[in-house]
């Protein structure tokens, strides 16, 4: 590398607008029947050294401005940041992307860049294009290996379907024909997130992706946490739509520690206390139910059903115990707080006097879409739900999820796919908020998920917030263009290190592209995604300031339709 002058690319100098743009040899005119040179395509530089996962090549700038106006758009890319380049090993082709690039000093017209091994394909033997590309790499080549462009047709089989179930989502920047696909079983066997500042069509994405889904497994098992009531008009046709007039959440369905978070209020050792004496209560009074006899281990996490008036009857009985080991402050306050949930109208979805019926396998059907009749995915929008309570909502959904997962491991496998938008919200990291039933059973899912049938796509738009280690337990990251420094940098961390070259273009993403890299994919790509048709969108668009703001008339009526929405806590 000591002398950079030396370096020379016979076959890669500023193409000329004539022939030489046709990279097929012509045959000669004496030898009509001869077979063809096999097409080398268009060299743009050599290997300068070679390091485990990447290596450093050396480009000819004035030959990369000669490919600029290449008809192939791959071609004409060639060199870039984010693209790809080929190399070629015995008889086979390595793949590469390109991560950064710098003028080498000490000679002009020659650049210096780092390139990140992708993987390989077999050489087709006539014409030199490349096929049956697999990651990994198991030869490596050595300095002084010529770098070629790739082209059009060489990542038409790059991305061609191995036979694997996909879904085409859009099209591979910068071609106009080649179709980016997700492989379905691989990026829900080990989850998915789906990153994107505000404004960026997260939103629409996720939607069109869970379309494509609900496309090609009509039959499938899907539960959306829809903290906006964004999806529920994106879903009508093929989706079961829940929110508080008609979910009907037991509230018997809440482990102990569910309970606790909605009935204990206390903080520190009166806390403790409070649940004590709720496990003491609690136990007993689904000691009570009926649906309790035919069970050999009650706990108080048995999701059994009992009376809350039998749990506050319990409650009262024990304060008027003269052996018991504290006043009766901490009764109080847990009687206090149990009859103001039952008297309040905003938790009569959950904590109705109607739901102490044994209905789990009527809830779990419909919520799990056993059978799915055709409507595969449960939107469940929670966004009427009380804010207090909205964490263990979602906490007791995720976790039915997980637990009908385990305990039904011997029966035929009905994999469920668990998506959360707002992710950071539930699973935030420990500067953000503290511990919480809801960020352990999302960040156990994130973990486990994948043993018992359960995959999680997370969606959000700050990922830093998330708990550490829950991206990096997502296989496939789809990102959309991310602002926040701090974002970009989290995000880094967490993409594989083939896919690193692309993270420079996040900031740089145009509404509707997004970088998929993981498991879901052949290689890292970057997709124009197709336009969603206006009934399969979700309620998530931008107001229009310049034109809202020049109607005017029936404030006094929309004034009073709302205020009455508002006092009685309807949508």
């Amino acid at each position: 590398m000591s002398d950079m002058g030396s370096h020379n690319f016979p076959a890669a100098r500023p193409l000329p607008q004539s022939d030489e743009q046709d990279v097929t040899p012509p045959v000669a005119t004496h030898a009509p029947t001869s077979t063809p040179k096999r097409t080398e395509g268009h060299q743009i530089g050599e290997v300068i050294e070679i390091a485990g996962s990447g290596s450093r090549i050396v480009m000819d700038a004035a030959v990369l401005a000669g490919l600029a106006d290449h008809p192939d758009p791959t071609v004409k890319m060639a060199g870039q940041v984010g693209n790809q380049v080929k190399i070629r090993v015995g008889q086979t082709w390595l793949l590469a992307n390109i991560r950064t690039q710098k003028l080498y000093e000490g000679q002009s017209g020659l650049i210096i860049a780092e390139i990140d091994f992708l993987g390989e394909g077999d050489e087709e033997r006539l014409t030199g294009h490349i096929y049956n590309f697999r990651r990994g790499v198991t030869r490596y080549p050595v300095p002084g290996s010529v770098i070629y462009a790739v082209t059009t047709a060489d990542l038409k089989q790059v991305y061609a379907s191995d036979g694997r179930s996909n879904v085409e989502i859009g099209t591979v920047y910068p071609t106009d024909d080649i179709r980016g696909a997700l492989y379905v079983d691989s990026m829900l066997g080990k989850h998915f997130a789906l990153l994107g500042s505000t404004g960026t069509g997260k939103s629409t994405s996720a939607a069109l992706i869970l379309h494509k889904i609900c496309d090609i497994a009509p039959e499938g098992h899907i539960l959306m946490i829809d903290p906006h009531g964004e999806y529920s008009a994106a879903f009508k046709t093929n989706g079961r739509l829940f929110d508080v007039n008609n979910l009907n959440l037991p509230y018997w369905l809440m482990n102990f520690r569910e309970h606790c978070e909605v009935f204990v209020q206390s903080t520190g050792d009166a806390k403790q206390m409070d649940c004590d004496i709720l496990a003491k209560c609690l136990l007993a009074a689904k000691a009570k139910s009926q649906a309790a006899q035919g069970v050999a281990k009650l706990t108080v996490d048995s999701p059994v059903p009992y009376l809350l008036s039998d749990l506050t009857n319990i409650i009262q009985n024990e304060m008027g115990k003269l052996d018991k080991s504290t006043n009766s402050a901490p009764y109080m306050r847990l009687k206090t707080k149990i009859d103001e949930i039952k008297a309040d109208p905003r938790y009569s979805f959950m904590f109705s006097g109607m739901l102490v019926g044994d209905t789990m396998g009527d809830f779990l059907s419909k919520i799990f879409r056993l059978p799915s009749d055709g409507k595969p995915i449960s939107i469940i929008d929670v966004s009427a739900v009380p804010s207090e309570i909205t964490p263990t909502v979602v906490a007791v959904l995720s976790r039915l999820v997980f637990d009908y997962s385990i305990w039904a491991k011997n029966e035929p496998q009905r994999p469920i796919l668990l998506v959360c938008e707002e992710a950071h919200r539930y699973i935030p990291n420990d500067d953000v908020g503290g511990e919480s039933s809801v960020r352990d059973i999302l960040s156990r899912i994130a973990k486990e998920g994948r043993k018992y049938g359960v995959s999680l796509g997370l969606i959000t738009q700050r990922p830093s917030d998330l708990a550490e280690g829950v991206l990096s337990q997502c296989g496939t990251i789809l990102s959309m263009r991310l602002n926040n420094d701090r974002d970009q940098a989290f995000v880094k961390a967490a993409m594989p290190e083939g896919a690193r070259g692309f993270l420079d273009s996040i900031p740089a993403l145009r509404n509707r592209e997004i970088i998929c890299c993981g498991e879901g994919v052949a290689i890292p790509i970057r997709v124009s995604l197709d336009t969603l048709a206006e009934e399969k969108r979700p309620a998530s668009e931008d107001p229009v300031f310049s034109e809202l703001w020049r109607d005017h008339g029936g404030e006094e009526e929309i004034i009073q339709r709302v205020i009455k929405r508002w006092r009685s806590q309807g949508r």
